[in-house]
């Protein structure tokens, strides 16, 4: 059973931060992190919806510009999340360039930031054609639960210390609809682009009394085949509900008692933890001046948050010759614990 978020490290441990998430039979990805997005193929950009960016420093943030690169002249809405003053930092990147040829633009390109602060959401709209100035205040809402939900997953989020704000993220699916392929077969039904509404429809808890029409093309390309159902007897066929992933992804944190609070109680249950170990334990000192994490923490805060997987990132260049030290140093404090 292949799980509907497909999660990968865009970069090796030592380069930029970064977390793409596909999902699985759709033209759909989110994104964690704008460090270096070259491992990324123009196809893999098309398919990024949002953005959660934990704070605006180069290595976090620099592939920006090369996202909306990529995006220009398509119909497109970019939902970007950031820390305090996230949108000012996103103004001062979009100022810096001359947007005199977007009014012939025929799409319809937007960019809606959504800036965290510690009691509020402040969402503001950047429209292409508009040259990127935003036209109204600012929408302000109380920060309350999930600063996204849709029907099948949501994304959370707490505030981090790394001298600056910054910010952790959970990504957590609401359950798992598993598609029994032998029941398709023996119902004479493809596998095709109708499962993703299929799928909608059941997070969406569509009437099980209600028609749901199977719509697909032969594969001579010009015959189209409709089978209906009854929803409810579809779903009963050929769909097995299960809980879903939980997936946490941890930057730049200082080692502080608030800090680990908040991370156990963000990551607490997750499926996969990806966390920054930018330190050994022997160099506490250097990393508490840093604000970051030793691969010891990593590991106990993962055990803490009684997290199933793991997987280490952000790693100081002075261990580029014995990463495997930092996996072993995080692997013995998450077995054995304080």
């Amino acid at each position: 059973m292949r799980p509907s978020f497909q999660p990968r490290l865009i970069n090796d441990p030592f380069s930029d931060p970064g977390l793409f998430i596909h999902f699985l039979f759709e033209k759909r990805a989110l994104l964690f992190d704008l460090g270096n997005l070259d491992a990324l193929t123009s196809k893999d950009l098309l398919k990024i919806s949002h953005v959660f960016v934990t704070h605006t420093h180069m290595d976090h943030f620099i592939g920006f510009d090369t996202l909306v690169r990529i995006l220009l002249g398509r119909d497109k809405v970019l939902h970007l999340f950031g820390p305090e003053h996230f949108s000012r930092h996103i103004e001062g990147r979009l100022s810096g360039y001359n947007w005199n040829l977007v009014n012939d633009y025929l799409n319809d390109f937007r960019i809606v930031i959504h800036e965290i602060q510690e009691h509020a959401v402040l969402t503001k709209t950047y429209a292409c054609r508009d040259r990127f100035i935003s036209q109204d205040e600012p929408d302000i809402q109380p920060l309350s639960g999930a600063i996204l939900e849709e029907p099948s997953f949501s994304v959370q989020c707490t505030i981090l210390d790394h001298r600056i704000p910054c910010l952790a993220f959970s990504l957590t699916e609401n359950f798992y609809v598993n598609i029994n392929k032998e029941a398709l077969r023996e119902l004479g039904l493809p596998v095709g682009p109708w499962l993703t509404q299929f799928k909608t429809s059941i997070y969406e808890k569509q009437d099980p009394d209600t028609d749901f029409t199977v719509r697909w093309n032969e594969k001579d390309g010009r015959t189209t085949v409709e089978k209906v159902f009854p929803f409810g007897n579809l779903v009963e066929k050929i769909a097995k509900i299960s809980r879903g992933q939980k997936i946490t992804y941890i930057a730049d944190s200082a080692g502080s008692r608030e800090n680990y609070d908040r991370i156990v109680n963000l990551a607490r249950g997750s499926d996969l933890l990806f966390i920054e170990a930018a330190f050994m334990e022997n160099e506490k000192e250097l990393a508490r001046k840093k604000y970051h994490m030793t691969a010891r923490e990593a590991g106990i805060l993962a055990r803490k948050a009684g997290v199933k997987q793991f997987r280490l990132f952000h790693f100081s260049p002075r261990y580029r010759h014995c990463a495997h030290e930092l996996e072993r140093e995080a692997r013995n404090a998450f077995m054995q614990g304080n």
